[in-house]
């Protein structure tokens, strides 16, 4: 292991790390060449340089490509970290000699746009509105990997509790409801008392399967006798859901506060159909030990700040 460890502190160089990035981004020799601007050849023997240094075969080369074996996933996984972190020093670097005062990435749910996000941006930028705060909308399962390797400084969503672990920090911020959506000229909407039934059998838009919003509301339609929708579309997309449900015309199911806004906007009208579930709150997810930047500590504290009432 003390071999290992040498050749991490000392002998990899960060063209190593983009080299090995780039093969498990593209899983091909060629691709991967044509992408770091060099010869074919080059790479591969940058690649065998690599692998002797680990004493390690990280990547299988085969006819329809390379493969990276497990000790290649590890190591690949700490060459995206330093080369994220390699990334926002950069930034931090660029920023101050540029008067400005930083950068944050924020990796986020549906449910925290446009309410709880927004307004926590808006404080930030009071404060130093040079400050740049770069946005990736997305779900966990997306998001959460992109966090652990440093691509993203926070994660704010719901805080689902099949993906707790011991190296993630939480703080949850508070709770938000459901609420179920139409186009606001949908027949629904003429209706004083819609129920469940009516739901069942139209079209929807609804969280992906692992969402706990998503359980939930099957479990509503068992409760009423009624099986779940059948004609669903899936999607984390707020944008998704919007268009599907003004277009096809399909029923969604969003935050309580993500359907307010979007109905004060004369885009979806909230169904007058109560929805009694719980759900995990809404919070801020951050890697356990990890030195938080200027820019990412200002933005959580404007995140508690801007937490709806």
């Amino acid at each position: 292991m003390s071999d290992i460890d040498r050749v991490l502190r000392s002998n990899l160089k960060l063209k190593h790390l983009q080299l090995l990035v780039a093969l498990d981004q593209f899983r091909h020799l060629g691709r991967a060449s044509e992408f770091l601007s060099l010869t074919q050849p080059a790479v591969s023997k940058s690649l065998n340089e690599i692998e002797r240094m680990f004493g390690l075969d990280l990547f299988v080369r085969s006819t329809r490509g390379t493969e990276p074996t497990p000790y290649g996933e590890t190591v690949v996984r700490f060459a995206r970290s330093v080369l994220a972190d390699f990334g926002r020093t950069r930034d931090e670097i660029a920023a101050v000699a540029s008067g400005a005062a930083g950068r944050t990435t924020v990796g986020a749910m549906v449910v925290a746009m446009p309410v709880l996000l927004t307004r926590a941006v808006e404080l930030l930028k009071a404060r130093s509105a040079l400050t740049t705060v770069a946005i990736e909308e997305g779900d966990l399962t997306r998001l959460l990997p992109r966090l652990r390797v440093a691509e993203l400084d926070l994660f704010v969503g719901r805080l689902e509790p099949g993906y707790a672990a011991p190296d993630l920090d939480t703080e949850a911020l508070y709770d938000e409801p459901m609420a179920i959506i139409s186009r606001p000229d949908h027949a629904l909407t003429r209706k004083r008392k819609p129920g469940w039934g009516d739901l069942a059998t139209l079209p929807w838009v609804l969280p992906p399967p692992w969402a706990s919003s998503r359980i939930k509301l099957n479990q509503m339609f068992y409760k009423h006798g009624l099986n779940p929708p059948v004609d669903i579309i899936e999607s984390a997309s707020f944008l998704a859901t919007l268009s599907f449900v003004r277009q096809r015309p399909a029923i969604g199911f969003v935050a309580r506060s993500v359907a307010r806004h979007f109905e004060r906007e004369g885009l979806v009208k909230v169904l007058a159909i109560a929805v009694p579930i719980e759900l995990p709150p809404v919070g801020i997810i951050t890697m356990r030990g990890r030195l938080r930047t200027p820019a990412s500590a200002q933005l959580i504290e404007c995140l508690r700040q801007a937490v709806p009432t």
